[in-house]
């Protein structure tokens, strides 16, 4: 396995993973939610390229080390950025996107023909105001930031359930703010258009997230036709929480059988 970071035509920052021998898989293309970057990935990226995979992950535009304007930003802005980098890619990618970056790529699936998708705790097809109650009851401050046009605090309880108090506030810590706008939109956006090319989809969930509660996001896969997959006891950050090998456990299996053998 090798890694790399390089700029997309855009110059947006992609980490890249590469498995030891490329046997022609697709490619698999990851999108970090609200506040992430594409260092959230940085675990899965390497399992899977050890499994074979090429694995890319963006930083959309103002997050990580990408440039760009992200507290102007709109969620279009963001579809924008993830179709120019897997245009950038040598096959069409699976696209794997976390929570806002969930939701992204449904956007993204209406305009490009991806190999296939997995949706990680996303926001929902529909818009998120559940999202907005289950904040509120909880942190009701952190609700009104969002109302105010304030980015919303990741605090280590909204994403992890099981992992070390340090290493969940150090991840906590690496995470930014986010585009007004764009946490406008994730409460009132209309659904996304239906996908190119019917490609396979998985959704990736936990009935015990704390941000995007798991009825939308059950209503979100039967939408798609998409395999549903929860883990109880995990928190939102599926990726980074203590678990974190099961999700993605589950994610390889799914590409060997729906992707591989189709």
């Amino acid at each position: 396995m090798t890694g790399n970071t390089f700029r997309a035509p855009s110059a947006l920052e992609v980490l890249e993973r590469q498995p030891a021998v490329d046997d022609g898989r697709p490619p698999l293309l990851f999108v970090h939610g609200l506040g992430h970057g594409a260092w959230c990935w940085e675990r899965w990226m390497d399992t899977t390229a050890e499994a074979g995979w090429p694995s890319y992950a963006v930083s959309l535009r103002g997050h990580g080390s990408s440039p760009g304007r992200m507290r102007t930003a709109q969620l279009r802005h963001y579809a924008d950025d993830v179709v120019q980098t897997a245009l950038s890619l040598p096959r069409p990618p699976v696209l794997v996107g976390h929570s806002m970056g969930g939701l992204v790529v449904q956007l993204v699936l209406a305009r490009y023909a991806a190999r296939a998708a997995v949706l990680v705790t996303p926001v929902p097809a529909h818009p998120a105001v559940p999202s907005l109650v289950a904040i509120a009851r909880r942190h009701p401050t952190d609700a009104l930031r969002i109302v105010v046009g304030a980015s919303l605090p990741l605090r280590p309880e909204y994403l992890f359930h099981e992992l070390d108090d340090a290493a969940a506030q150090g991840h906590a810590d690496r995470c930014g703010g986010e585009s007004a706008v764009v946490q406008y939109q994730l409460l009132l956006h209309r659904p996304a258009g239906r996908p190119l090319g019917a490609p396979p989809v998985l959704v990736l969930a936990t009935p015990d997230d704390r941000l995007v509660p798991i009825r939308g996001v059950r209503a979100t896969a039967r939408r798609y036709g998409a395999d549903l997959v929860e883990f109880p006891g995990m928190g939102h950050d599926l990726m980074l929480d203590a678990r974190w090998k099961e999700p993605l456990a589950t994610l390889l299996g799914w590409l060997g059988h729906r992707v591989l053998a189709s």
